[in-house]
């Protein structure tokens, strides 16, 4: 029998995942973290990056998370999201779109958008490439 704990993700709009899982992977601020269960309790904020569920079946639900909070509980994992996206629901087109603005900004120091914003939709932009990478190699096994 698998060992599974609860993982609840949520963002400002919707709950994107509820359910049992034997491992959560994630980028938080200090790099990568492996989350299985008996982990011990944690709390860390999330920067963009990579989110990768296995359920207890060996199914792995990819995604990409904004930024956001991790918790780590006896009996759960909670993930409060800026934004998530699974991988699959990422549109190549739209996400190049956004990373030739971003980088358009950042050069001519548009005031359209602030340095921040900028740096922020860049980062993303990077982390659903990265993700659509990962599925298209996944794909071809």
């Amino acid at each position: 029998m698998t060992t599974t704990i609860r993982c609840d993700i949520v963002s400002a709009e919707e709950e994107i995942f509820h359910g049992e899982v034997v491992m959560v992977v994630a980028t938080g601020e200090m790099g990568e973290l492996g989350i299985a269960p008996r982990h011990a309790p944690l709390i860390t904020r999330l920067k963009p990056g990579k989110l990768v569920l296995t359920l207890a079946n060996g199914d792995k639900l990819d995604m990409v998370v904004s930024g956001g909070i991790l918790e780590v509980q006896p009996q759960v994992i909670s993930i409060l999201a800026d934004t998530v996206k699974r991988t699959e629901d990422i549109d190549e087109a739209a996400v190049l779109a956004a990373k030739a603005e971003a980088e358009r900004v950042l050069a001519q120091k548009d005031p359209k958008m602030s340095m921040e914003e900028a740096e922020q939709h860049l980062a993303m932009s990077l982390v659903q490439l990265q993700a659509l990478e990962r599925l298209r190699k996944t794909l071809k096994h």
